[in-house]
């Protein structure tokens, strides 16, 4: 097993942190947000996504590409069209929870105190 010693002599699994980081990386460009945003409460075909999302047919394909290889996303076909789902409902409550977080420090930074914010670049 791929193990390492911290400094504080504590021993974490290395394979953790890098499933982490993947999942964050997946995770880590607003289009993609947006894609999960959308799916969150029901399934929708690449036009209809189209119709929500202001971007190309393949840009909106290769993101939700990668989402669909990372387990994020389903997808089926119905006759010509390709029909996207959450997956994985973990990672939409934690994208959810993080982003809901940063609107509340955007619309009352004063309420939250520094050293409690997810963003540290928006100040009160």
């Amino acid at each position: 097993m791929d193990k390492m010693i911290e400094a504080d002599g504590n021993v974490e699994n290395v394979r953790v942190f890098e499933l982490a980081a993947e999942l964050f990386g997946v995770l880590s460009t607003p289009m993609r947000l947006r894609i999960l945003s959308a799916l969150c409460d029901k399934e929708k075909s690449v036009s209809q996504l189209l119709q929500e999302i202001d971007t190309t047919q393949p840009n909106l394909s290769q993101h939700l590409n990668l989402l669909y290889r990372a387990g994020v996303l389903a997808k089926r076909k119905e006759g010509t069209q390709v029909i996207y789902r959450v997956q994985s409902e973990r990672a939409v409550t934690l994208c959810r929870t993080v982003c809901t977080q940063i609107a509340i420090e955007m619309d009352e930074p004063s309420s939250v105190p520094a050293s409690q914010r997810l963003s540290p670049r928006i100040s009160a």
